[in-house]
Formats: C-alpha cells, sequence, structure tokens
C-alpha cells in the first residue's frame, strides 16, 4: 500500500538530509577538516567578529561543544579569538589568513559535491525544490506543534 504522498516526502527529507550529512562528512574529511568545523569557518567568513554566544545560538549549538571547536581550530592556527573591547569576559572571533584559505579551498568543494549530487537533474525542479524547502523552513519556523502523540497506556 503506497504511503501517503506527504508523509514520504518528509521521510525521503530525513532521509536525504541524513545521507548528505554523511556524505559531506566524508569529504570535509578527505580535506582535513569536519563537517562541523567548515560550518564554523563559512559562518565566520560572512559575520566576522562574532562572539562564541552568538555564533553558538547561530549554529544551533551547545556553547561548550562551540568551545571545543573553536578550541581546536585555533589550535590549528584557523580562527582567532580577540578581546572584545565591550566586554572583557568575551572573545570576538577572526578567521586567520590559513583559516580564510580553507574556507575559499572548502567553497570550492562545496561546487564539487553539488556538481556530483545534483549532476543531471533539470533547473526547473531544482527551482521547484527550493521553493518547496522554502515553504517547509517557513512553516517549521512560524507554526506551533499541533499535538503529542498520546500517552502509552499503563502496564
Amino acid at each position: 500500500m503506497p504511503r501517503p504522498l506527504k508523509r514520504e516526502l518528509m521521510f525521503q527529507l530525513v532521509e536525504t538530509a541524513r545521507l548528505l550529512r554523511t556524505y559531506v562528512d566524508q569529504r570535509a574529511r578527505q580535506n582535513g577538516t569536519t563537517r562541523a568545523q567548515w560550518g564554523v569557518l563559512a559562518r565566520l567568513r560572512r559575520q566576522e567578529g562574532l562572539n562564541q554566544a552568538a555564533l553558538a545560538e547561530q549554529l544551533e549549538m551547545q556553547p561548550i561543544s562551540l568551545a571545543r571547536l573553536i578550541d581546536r581550530l585555533e589550535g590549528q592556527a584557523l580562527v582567532e579569538r580577540r578581546a572584545d573591547p565591550r566586554d572583557r569576559r568575551a572573545y570576538l572571533l577572526h578567521l586567520t589568513p590559513d583559516g580564510r584559505q580553507l574556507v575559499d579551498d572548502l567553497d570550492a568543494l562545496r561546487g564539487d559535491i553539488a556538481g556530483e549530487v545534483l549532476d543531471g537533474i533539470e533547473e526547473t525542479a531544482i527551482k521547484t525544490a527550493l521553493e518547496t524547502l522554502a515553504a517547509i523552513r517557513e512553516r517549521t519556523r512560524t507554526e506551533k506543534p499541533a499535538r503529542s502523540l498520546p500517552a502509552a497506556p499503563a502496564a
């Protein structure tokens, strides 16, 4: 019996996202980094000078997890912490020249991955998929969860 289309789309989105994350993780490792580090570096290039709390919020990460990532990136001389002149307890995050170069190299990798994954798919299909994903993201951001599943009966 075929699954209802909406449920099938949701299943396929989740499964595709999982597979794509795994694929990107593998490709990032081949280039000496991780997907998480790549995300931090890319975000810092867009918004250099963020503090760790703001970056953690934007990346939807726990601050302690981000602090560990930043420690590793700083140890690799890809990111540097600079004192925040407005808050002596905080540091602002900046890419080093090596960090900037790595993000540029990873941009080329992102293009390669997009080519590999989307090769042979019509541009109109990609545009439709982008519109659909944008609508799903918007609803996910604004909709309140409807209802929980009923509680399991007590044994």
